[in-house]
């Protein structure tokens, strides 16, 4: 079926929407190869925007999250809509819901676990069943991650017939700070925990997100402690973002046929570095984390450090986002247990700069390429694969790579 366009950035006004409609103009251009819109609520708000980082040959697209007659209308027009617009928990539902009815493909980069949740009950089936492709957490959380173990794995099986038995990812550096979005998304997280208990079940249990009845498996509770790690040589400590990651990546061994193994073993944790140093360093690092956890909504707490974090829509500065960088170290077991080093850099921030361009490129993936013939409430290696993996490498500023031996 023809398209109007083939990518709506749904939420282009806001700080992130706003960075993937620049990375898109300045790659691609307008209407040439890539037929795209930038969408909102506010026409003036997009034409504001839209004046500073593209110009008049982007059409604009006005809807309303609750207005579910705008939604319907938007998202007949596109292949797929691509949704900056969090907590995804307030304001996505009805849009997930509109794209598996329409069989318009979509992405986000939602890390709300509860909420994902919910929309794999409430329309995987749905969606498995009519072909549409609904791919969550498109961003730092959990790209890196989740497309890391895919090439890990990939390379594992290409060297030696068989999948990796256990990776370990650490944080081996990163610059650039949490971004107002990602933490009113954690917030809502914590608001609705508090009001329905029984989201702490999906939160604690390490297979939360997995297919229903495949909820087990060897993997324990995130790093909730400083540790000594021999594998990788260093003390290691909780990485705020392993419970979002390490449960899309057991998604998608299980959605894709557990190629990793049904015994295999995944976990994320920072790294402090070796001997005293790299001890206190550690723990002085867990302690803004375990008071940012503990922080209840509404308490003289949180609201102190709801005053210090950025407000939604808030961000870096250009040069910030520049100067930001990561590099992840998946410290990958083999079935001998010999252990190679893979690596997943990007080279600018990940909350900002890199997230809207693995964002800009998972769109682009989802209406331009050719990808596995499946549906569903997908993980972004199980929706795209090869095609996305692809994709970062050439475009998005990632490297992935897998050749230093660890003794």
């Amino acid at each position: 079926m023809n398209k109007e366009f083939d990518i709506i950035i749904w939420g282009a006004s806001g700080f992130t929407g706003r960075l993937v409609a620049e990375y898109l103009f300045k790659k691609y251009g307008a209407n040439s190869t890539i037929k795209w819109a930038m969408g909102g609520r506010n026409q003036s708000k997009l034409e504001q925007v839209r004046a500073e980082v593209a110009d008049e040959s982007v059409p604009l697209v006005i809807a309303d999250s609750n207005d579910e007659a705008s939604l319907n209308e938007m998202v007949q027009r596109t292949k797929v809509i691509c949704t900056t617009v969090g907590p995804y928990a307030k304001y996505g539902s009805k849009l997930v819901a509109t794209c598996v009815a329409h069989q318009t493909d979509y992405c986000d980069l939602t890390g709300e676990v509860q909420w994902m949740r919910r929309m794999i009950d409430q329309h995987h089936e749905a969606a498995v069943a009519n072909g549409t492709k609904i791919v969550h957490t498109c961003g730092f959380d959990s790209i890196p991650s989740d497309m890391g173990v895919y090439f890990m794995q990939k390379e594992a099986k290409a060297k030696t017939g068989q999948p990796a038995k256990q990776i370990k990812m650490r944080v081996g550096g990163a610059k650039g700070g949490i971004s107002g979005g990602t933490y009113a998304s954690l917030s809502n997280v914590l608001v609705e925990a508090q009001k329905d208990k029984s989201i702490y079940e999906t939160l604690l249990n390490p297979y939360g997100l997995n297919p229903k009845g495949e909820d087990k498996g060897p993997d324990e509770r995130d790093l909730q402690r400083v540790v000594y790690d021999k594998t990788a040589n260093s003390w290691i400590f909780p990485f705020i973002m392993a419970g979002i990651n390490t449960k899309v990546v057991r998604r998608s061994n299980a959605l894709a046929g557990y190629p990793y193994g049904k015994d295999f073993r995944y976990d994320e944790a920072m790294m402090g570095g070796k001997g005293i140093s790299g001890r206190f360093k550690a723990i002085a690092a867990t302690l803004p984390l375990g008071l940012l956890m503990s922080a209840k909504p509404g308490s003289f707490l949180k609201k102190m450090i709801d005053k210090r974090l950025p407000e939604p829509g808030e961000g870096p500065n250009k040069a910030a986002r520049e100067a930001g960088f990561y590099n992840l170290k998946f410290f990958t077991i083999l079935q001998d247990d010999s252990v190679v080093v893979g690596k997943v850099t990007g080279d600018m921030d990940p909350g900002y700069g890199s997230t809207s361009k693995m964002l800009a490129e998972s769109a682009i993936c989802l209406a331009k390429d050719s990808l596995p013939d499946i549906g569903g409430l997908l993980t972004p290696s199980v929706a795209m694969g090869d095609a996305l993996l692809q994709r970062l490498q050439d475009n998005a500023g990632l490297t992935f790579s897998f050749s230093q031996e660890s003794n």
